[in-house]
């Protein structure tokens, strides 16, 4: 294990001098400015720190990420897996079992240099190549959690009891790209966020200002949502996120039914990714989670070699194409992987 200090970075803002960890998420109505990371799965990581301060993002060193090779990629679902899993979750719509369900699966390579292998030094990349509104870094080596991401997504916003979130959903090259589907999907999913936020927050408070937005991102584009209540007099954090967790986005819809297909379908966990990534300021009564997705994560098993993970995946519909839902995995994938395997180019494309 390395022994590079721990901090969290996100955008401009960077925290440093750890002082506790704890997966009690009540912490997060204590005192102090704590870093988040949940898993999917539901494993949760609270970590306080005493020096936050605003900095910027540094320059990325040569040669101080060392990625995986291009080629040393392999993923959890291959094509005729993942185009199977489409076409089973089209078969249970169907059936009426469920109305949408993400299917995602796990990229994983080998690091050449576990040892020296910095996120923080992978973020500064990202934010070159890949900035994103949500990109930041937790890196607690010592408690199993090294986490870069480029996250275009808001999981959740608090500042008192206003909180907000901005499901994503519908994605294309272009504006041109983007079909019915993707509007039906992203409604859906808004309606979803709707239910959850409406679980804590008080009667009548929960609006949508903003449905089917278009947001530009580096190399494509997103439908997005934003959906806003006050949370009810007894609800915190904990209730918050007991009541929208895991992010409606990359479940499904009935939620409960989108988990079960899940488990069934998908061959590995997604650890971080689709997770909740962010801070928590107590003191204040504000936060930002983004939802875990664009994300890069260290995986350092107690017997094998670390390998570096990133999740990608789709809302899959009635209306889904199995090979169309596939290269929307790729897409999602392609700028990114080429980043953490210094094959990126200033021109976008991949050598």
């Amino acid at each position: 294990m390395h022994d590079l200090a721990p901090l969290a970075r996100f955008g401009s803002l960077l925290a440093s001098d750890l002082r506790d960890v704890t997966s009690d998420p009540e912490a997060l109505e204590s005192a102090g400015f704590w870093a988040v990371a949940a898993d999917f799965e539901g494993g949760l990581t609270c970590a306080r720190f005493g020096d936050v301060r605003t900095e910027p993002v540094p320059e990325p060193v040569p040669g101080r990420w060392r990625g995986p090779a291009a080629g040393d990629w392999t993923s959890s679902l291959d094509r005729a897996a993942y185009s199977a899993g489409v076409r089973r979750i089209r078969e249970l719509i169907a059936a009426g079992e469920v109305y949408q369900a993400n299917l995602c699966r796990i990229l994983s390579a080998p690091l050449p240099d576990p040892d020296g292998a910095d996120v923080d030094a992978l973020t500064a990349l990202l934010a070159r190549g890949n900035p994103a509104p949500y990109a930041g870094t937790i890196r607690l080596p010592a408690h199993g959690v090294e986490i870069a991401t480029a996250s275009p997504e808001l999981y959740l916003r608090r500042d008192g009891q206003t909180v907000e979130s901005g499901p994503i959903k519908g994605t294309g090259r272009t504006v041109d790209d983007l079909l019915d589907k993707d509007h039906a999907e992203n409604v859906m999913i808004v309606d979803l966020v709707r239910n959850d936020l409406g679980r804590v927050c008080a009667t009548g408070t929960v609006t949508v200002p903003a449905l089917c937005a278009v947001e530009a991102h580096p190399g494509l584009v997103h439908l997005v949502s934003t959906v806003r209540g006050e949370l009810g007099p007894k609800a915190g954090w904990q209730e918050l996120l007991t009541a929208t967790f895991p992010p409606g986005s990359v479940t499904g819809a009935p939620k409960s039914s989108a988990l079960k297909i899940i488990e069934a379908l998908e061959t590995a966990p997604r650890g971080p990714y689709c997770g909740g990534i962010g801070w928590v300021d107590a003191d204040r009564g504000t936060g930002e989670l983004a939802v875990g997705i664009r994300t890069f994560w260290i995986d350092r098993p107690r017997a094998g070699r670390p390998v570096l993970r990133f999740g990608t995946g789709a809302g899959i519909t009635w209306g889904s194409d199995p090979e169309g839902e596939w290269e929307e995995t790729e897409l999602k994938a392609s700028r990114l992987l080429a980043i953490a395997s210094g094959a990126y180019e200033a021109s976008g494309r991949t050598s």
